[in-house]
């Protein structure tokens, strides 16, 4: 590491943030200012580290629980700043950072996991827990440190711990190789077209393609791009067949088209290191390992609820295919239908089955409209309330900046958001924190952001919004929502640090609110007369809330399979894709269907560890958030006060303070069956 004995981590704007509001001081911040910093930062912890485990005096809660809780504080502010830039708004200077920082990362934790006198330190805490009188959050801190350190090597022997640090490192820097990869794929594909090819494109379609166009150096032109908004609405209406196939033929290979950008071999290694530091740990599998600080605890748990899930979405897909196919053969075409027309020929019976296709909800679901009821729904339940603060510099000139206040005026937390698409960022969505909020110590605000890619509009237009689309700002928000509310006295169970199969309790919970008629009588206006939806037309959107369920089923449930398939294994595939094609083969996955993420660009899973063996965990939570609304619903109140507080309570505020299944009982007096998830999906 190199000494950088000039620089003061106290002024630097990267680890002192003097900017508006508390905010990094983001326009004094430079990318070359990183990699110094970084060094420096690293060395600080390193020294803190150092100071608790040769402590001479006896351990306690103070002096070593609490102080690993509050060290790092320079590393945890540099590093918050530059991983939400490597995801929102890279380049070439920041990947190549990223490249470097992520073993050294990799090695510095190890180094703590493994530092024998620290651990000797924790484990006295832990062995004298029963002696200790503590509470029940400081305990469940005190347990869950423990435990990460014994699963991080703490107990292995010399070789063990020096291989698990090599293994660790070599899978971080595998998960940086994986997510640029599919980023330049991204990045470096477009379909470019004239106005003679667009026949069935809608014109908020064209706007956004026109935009995407002249971003791209290509002005006067219409770009298909591999960004959500605008893959699937091109695929749902272009008349042009071939295009369609184009475009999803390049959606569908990104991360496997061969050279630099693809991600065959990084997968493969990615399995077969998983698959040894199970090993290594003492875990059958590496499923077995990810799975055991779960809800669901093993495979068969997860496989039990996912299984009838496929089977019934099996069902729905097969008759909706013939459906499809007859609209097809009646619109002349002679061809078997593909994957490609999957998207084209459901809009199509959407129409034919509701009278309403998804461009005439578009000019009612406006981006800025869809944000205020966000809000709104948030200030009827919880009573907290947004101002934005225009004019401070983010990470980029389309980051906005609000101020989350209680409903005593006092402030609660910092909301960043940041909404549209570009080169620089990664596709998909997601909630991260600059900071986050706990009470230990001198306390810290929540600092959170959520990040879209929805199609920028051109200038002065307004930005429409899919359902779906619509559906995932509410979505984001719900997680942004579990880290602004938190009231935790630990950083370590602060906001969004719970089980990964909980995690997605609070964000997918929200999205019921989207669809509470007040809340669209309220928001849906139209863009240009400013009307609300028609009646007539949120009936049929409300009675239309699970048209498609058997491909939006198969999608999403082939992609859980095949993670918990690569995982749940004693041994990794040699040939990881000709794994994918085998199991969905014996799964009898339609050919019409394509996995909502194929492995080579299944970030979720091989960007990093986060979901790995844990995609399910959006259909566990999913059978949370299913009953939870339900509880909503019985009361005839969408809005009800009295549950409201309780979901507060035990579901938003309490971070990882308590066992999941007993924050979900306290809110809801028992844990759900899988009933009301399937309902909700339309699969019964």
């Amino acid at each position: 590491m190199t000494a950088v004995p000039s620089l003061d981590l106290a002024l630097h704007p990267l680890t002192s943030w003097n900017g508006p509001l508390g905010l990094p001081d983001f326009a004094r911040i430079r990318d070359g200012d990183f990699d110094a910093v970084f060094d420096a930062a690293l060395k600080a912890h390193e020294a803190e580290i150092e100071a608790i485990a040769a402590n001479p005096a006896p351990a306690t809660i103070e002096n070593t629980l609490q102080a690993l809780e509050l060290g790092g504080e320079a590393l945890d502010r540099v590093s918050s700043i530059f991983w939400c830039r490597a995801g929102a708004h890279t380049n070439d200077a920041i990947q190549a950072l990223e490249r470097a920082v992520a073993p050294k990362m990799s090695r510095h934790f190890s180094a703590i996991s493994m530092n024998e006198k620290l651990f000797a330190r924790i484990d006295d805490l832990y062995q004298r827990r029963a002696t200790l009188k503590l509470d029940a959050e400081t305990l469940r801190v005190l347990e869950k440190t423990w435990k990460g350190f014994v699963r991080s090597g703490a107990k292995l022997d010399a070789a063990g711990k020096k291989r698990l640090a090599a293994i660790n490192e070599e899978l971080s820097s595998l998960g940086t190789s994986f997510g640029q990869n599919v980023l330049a794929d991204e990045r470096d594909w477009a379909l470019f077209l004239d106005e003679a090819d667009l026949t069935g494109v809608p014109e908020f379609l064209k706007s956004a393609m026109a935009e995407a166009a002249e971003t791209r150096g290509q002005k006067g032109r219409y770009a298909v791009t591999l960004s959500r908004s605008i893959y699937e609405p091109f695929t749902t209406f272009s008349e042009r067949r071939d295009l369609r196939e184009a475009a999803w033929r390049a959606f569908t290979q990104r991360g496997q088209n061969g050279g630099a950008s693809d991600n065959t071999a990084v997968v493969r290694d990615t399995l077969r290191l998983r698959t040894e530091k199970a090993r290594l740990l003492g875990y059958a599998s590496y499923a077995a390992l990810k799975l055991d600080e779960t809800m669901a605890k093993t495979p068969k748990a997860v496989h039990d609820l996912l299984d009838p899930v496929w089977e019934k979405a099996l069902e729905k897909a097969a008759a909706d295919q013939k459906e499809l196919q007859r609209l097809a053969t009646a619109a002349g075409s002679n061809e078997q239908l593909a994957a490609w027309d999957w998207r084209f020929y459901q809009e199509k019976l959407r129409a034919e089955k509701f009278a309403f296709d998804e461009a005439e909800l578009k000019p009612y679901l406006q981006l800025e409209r869809i944000i205020a009821a966000c809000f709104d729904v948030a200030t009827r339940l919880f009573g907290i309330t947004f101002e934005e603060k225009k004019g401070i510099a983010g990470w980029h000139p389309d980051a906005r900046v609000f101020v989350v206040k209680n409903a005593d005026g006092s402030e609660r937390a910092l909301f960043l958001a940041d909404y549209f698409a570009r080169p620089s960022k990664r596709s998909g969505a997601w909630m991260s924190a600059l900071q986050s909020g706990y009470s230990l110590g001198k306390g810290s605000t929540p600092i959170i952001y959520n990040i879209m890619n929805f199609a920028k509009p051109p200038a002065g237009e307004a930005a429409l919004l899919s359902v779906d689309e619509a559906k995932t700002l509410f979505h984001e928000f719900g997680h942004a929502l579990h880290g602004m509310l938190t009231n935790v006295t630990w950083p370590s169970v602060a906001g969004t640090s719970v089980s990964r199969d909980f995690v997605e309790l609070p964000s997918q919970l929200y999205e019921h609110w989207l669809t509470v008629p007040a809340v669209l009588e309220k928001h849906a206006l139209h863009v240009k007369t400013g009307k609300p939806m028609p009646k007539e037309l949120l009936d049929k959107m409300l009675a239309a809330r699970t048209f498609g369920a058997g491909f939006a089923t198969v999608e999403f449930t082939a992609s859980a399979l095949i993670d918990m398939a690569y995982h749940a294994r004693s041994e990794a595939p040699a040939e990881p894709l000709r794994f994918e094609a085998e199991t969905l083969e014996k799964l009898t996955m339609p050919e019409t269907i394509a996995m909502r993420h194929r492995t080579p660009h299944f970030s979720h899973v091989f960007a990093g560890d986060g979901y790995s063996a844990g995609y399910y965990s959006y259909m566990w939570s999913e059978v949370l958030d299913a009953d939870a609304f339900s509880a909503f619903e019985e009361t005839g109140d969408p809005f009800n006060p009295a549950l409201a507080k309780k979901l507060r309570e035990n579901i938003y505020a309490a971070g990882g303070s308590k066992d999941p299944e007993e924050l979900y009982t306290a809110f809801r007096g028992k844990m759900p069956t899988a009933d009301a998830m399937m309902a909700k999906r339309g699969l019964v």
